[in-house]
């Protein structure tokens, strides 16, 4: 004798999976006459604001200027550059310089070895440097030598902004041959050069060692609102140890403003607020 159990009879609507709930957002496809068509974007990975890559902006056309006759071209807030001309009666300076950029190097100050040490910027910071000056390099090189630091620190403070979310802080330590410098800095607004480097000789071609140099990163620690210490350990060629400070101070720069992850966007500092005082 055979048995026959009568099968349960499932209705679709008992059956419940828990686990296999949708993930799916359904976006309302109503048209609405008061928006745009959708359009699939790509978005920026910019932690400091998610915005489209090329969205309409909004760009005021009037140039910021400050009372040292530098203009500051607003950008709009998801990028980080700076975009700044200084013009006097001795120099005609302008100066771009894209902190997220790929190491573009474009510089022609009219003074060799400058444009050859800002390519040390753009290449070991992987900052975009662009910098176009003329001057009366006729009677020296001290006029254009300082307004193109006061340009570059000015972009820099333009292209920081807020602050929000770097590192802040970075050193390196960089070799060349038998020179070895060290730079140690704090994008804290508050600007201060602790400067030690001894040169051997008064020229590199034409490039006054003695003065120049120092007078670049205090120009440049100036307008940024930086703390810079710059130490020299070791060398005896000129051109090395002023090499081996530009490569040094171009991969502390990177690193302090590259983003700290951990951060969120927050300012980097217990008061709340980083700015150039």
């Amino acid at each position: 004798m055979e048995l026959t159990l009568p099968q349960p009879q499932l209705h679709p609507k008992s059956l419940s999976f828990p686990s296999l709930k949708s993930r799916v957002s359904v976006f309302q496809t109503k048209p609405n006459p008061t928006c745009p068509p959708f359009q699939a974007s790509i978005f920026s990975t910019n932690p400091r604001k998610i915005t489209p890559l090329n969205p309409s902006r909004n760009i005021s056309t009037a140039a910021l200027v400050d009372g040292n006759n530098t203009s500051t071209f607003p950008l709009d807030s998801g990028s980080r550059i700076g975009e700044v001309k200084r013009v006097t009666k001795e120099t005609n300076v302008s100066v771009k310089i894209n902190l997220d950029g790929t190491g573009v190097a474009d510089s022609s100050s009219g003074i060799p070895f400058l444009d050859h040490m800002l390519d040390q910027l753009a290449s070991h910071g992987l900052f975009d440097v662009h910098v176009k000056a003329t001057g009366d390099t006729h009677i020296d090189d001290h006029h254009t030598n300082e307004d193109v630091a006061l340009a570059i620190g000015t972009a820099l403070l333009q292209a920081l902004g807020d602050r929000k979310g770097i590192n802040r802080f970075g050193n390196f330590s960089a070799p060349l041959d038998e020179a070895l410098v060290h730079v140690s800095l704090d994008l804290s607004g508050r600007p201060h050069l602790g400067y030690d480097l001894k040169l051997p000789t008064q020229r590199v071609g034409t490039y006054d060692t003695q003065v120049l140099v120092e007078h670049f990163f205090q120009s440049l620690v100036n307008t940024s609102g930086m703390t810079l210490h710059i130490r020299q350990f070791a060398g005896t060629n000129s051109h090395h140890i002023i090499e081996a400070t530009f490569k040094a101070f171009a991969r502390a720069l990177r690193q302090a403003t590259e983003y700290d992850t951990r951060r969120h966007g927050t300012i980097p500092s217990s008061k709340g607020v980083l700015s150039r005082s």
